[in-house]
């Protein structure tokens, strides 16, 4: 249960630190899409750095990989938004 917690927390601060640094108007807001984001960044971080070998197997990519994944993440959602292959969601 404490390991669930602490992914959510990172991932949390994660997403925070990725909308900041890349604020937008058609950022995904909120608690609950902030969190999936940078628990997606940190997933999208594990996934590529164990491709190319910065991580083993079953190895995270930590909280800095997270915060970088978020922002790749981030980027690419506002890349959908200008071609409107996705909706505007931003108020």
């Amino acid at each position: 249960m404490g390991v669930l917690l602490w992914i959510i927390v990172i991932g949390f601060v994660a997403g925070i630190i990725a909308r900041l640094i890349m604020p937008g108007p058609n950022t995904p807001k909120g608690f609950v899409l902030t969190t999936i984001l940078g628990i997606a960044g940190a997933l999208l971080a594990s996934f590529a750095g164990e491709a190319v070998g910065l991580y083993r197997p079953g190895q995270g990519a930590g909280f800095i990989g997270a915060t970088v994944g978020a922002l790749i993440i981030l980027f690419v959602w506002h890349r959908l938004v200008t071609a409107e292959i996705i909706p505007d969601h931003g108020i």
